[in-house]
C-alpha cells in the first residue's frame, strides 16, 4: 500500500486520501461513526463523477437499438461476405454519428476505480479489526497529502458496529448480520432487472415496417442468445453478490449497498430519460 508504484500513486492514495477528508470532516463535527459515513460519501462523490460517462453510454446504447434493423437487414444481405458486411456496417455507423465502442467508455473508467477501492477497503478493514491500530494509522499517514489530514486514531466502527467484521461471523456477533448480504442480493437484484427492463424497452423500438417479419425470422440469432445469457446473469449475479457480502467486512458492503442504491435512482432517472 506504501509502496509508491504507479497504482498506488495514480489510483490507490488519491482515493484513500479523499476517504480520510471524508473521514476527517465527519469526524470533527463528531458524527458516531465516522468511517461509516465517510463510506456513504466517497461513494456518492464516485457515482456523480462517473454520472456523465453513465449517460454516454445509454445514449449510445440507445443509438445502437435504433439501428438493430438496418444491421439485421445488413446481416442478412451479406451474410455471405464478411467484408463487405463489415464495411456496409461502418459506413451505417457513419452515416448516424454511431461510435458502437462508446458504450464501452464507462466500463473502462469504472474498472480501475472500482478495484482501488477493493485495495482501499481491503487495507482499512480487512487488515485491521481492533479500535485505534497504530500500524495502520502510521500506513495511512504515511500516503496523506497534506499533514492537517493525518490521523492521531482510527475508529473502524459505523453507528456502534465494527466494519471490520463478516457475516459470515453472524455466530458470533449476531444473526442479525445474516441480513447484510440479503440486503446486497436485493438491491444488485432490483438494479439488475431495472437495466433490463430499460434494454427491452429499447429493443421494442421499430425502424421499419419489416422488423416483425425480421424477428420472426431470427428467432435462434446471436442476439436472442445474448438475452437469454443477460437473464440468466440477472439471476446468478445477486447471488454472487450476496456470497461476495457474506464472506467480506460489512464496511465494502456498506460502501457496495450504498452505491447500488444510489445506482438505482440514476437507473430510474436514465430509464424516464431515454426510456
Amino acid at each position: 500500500m506504501t509502496n509508491p508504484t504507479f497504482w498506488n500513486k495514480y489510483f490507490v492514495w488519491p482515493i484513500l486520501n479523499l476517504l480520510i477528508v471524508y473521514y476527517t470532516f465527519f469526524e470533527y463535527l463528531h458524527f458516531p461513526g465516522p468511517l461509516g459515513f465517510a463510506i456513504i460519501g466517497l461513494t456518492i462523490t464516485i457515482r456523480v463523477a462517473l454520472w456523465p460517462f453513465m449517460e454516454a453510454q445509454m445514449r449510445s446504447t440507445k443509438k445502437m437499438q435504433k439501428l438493430k434493423p438496418y444491421l439485421d437487414e445488413l446481416n442478412k444481405k451479406h451474410k455471405d461476405d464478411k467484408v463487405v458486411l463489415q464495411k456496409a456496417q461502418q459506413d451505417l455507423y457513419k452515416k448516424h454519428g454511431v461510435n458502437p465502442l462508446a458504450g464501452c467508455l464507462p466500463t473502462l473508467v469504472q474498472m480501475p476505480i472500482l478495484l482501488a477501492l477493493y485495495s482501499v477497503f481491503n487495507m482499512i478493514l480487512v487488515d485491521t479489526s481492533a479500535t485505534g491500530n497504530q500500524a495502520l494509522i502510521d500506513q495511512i499517514n504515511q500516503v496523506l497529502y497534506f499533514p492537517g489530514l493525518h490521523l492521531d486514531s482510527f475508529d473502524p466502527t459505523f453507528l456502534g458496529v465494527n466494519l471490520a467484521i463478516k457475516p459470515s461471523q453472524w455466530q458470533q456477533y449476531g444473526v442479525w448480520l445474516l441480513a447484510i448480504p440479503v440486503i446486497t442480493g436485493l438491491l444488485q437484484w432490483l438494479q439488475t432487472n431495472m437495466m433490463m427492463k430499460q434494454q427491452n424497452q429499447k429493443n421494442a423500438i421499430k425502424a421499419s415496417p419489416n422488423d416483425n417479419k425480421l424477428a420472426k425470422k431470427e428467432e435462434s440469432s446471436p442476439e436472442d442468445m445474448t438475452a437469454a445469457i443477460s437473464k440468466q446473469m440477472a439471476f446468478i449475479t445477486p447471488i454472487l453478490f450476496g456470497f461476495f457480502a457474506y464472506q467480506f467486512p460489512i464496511g465494502l458492503a456498506l460502501y457496495w449497498n450504498v452505491f447500488s442504491l444510489f445506482g438505482i435512482i440514476q437507473q430510474h432517472i436514465i430509464n424516464k430519460r431515454y426510456g
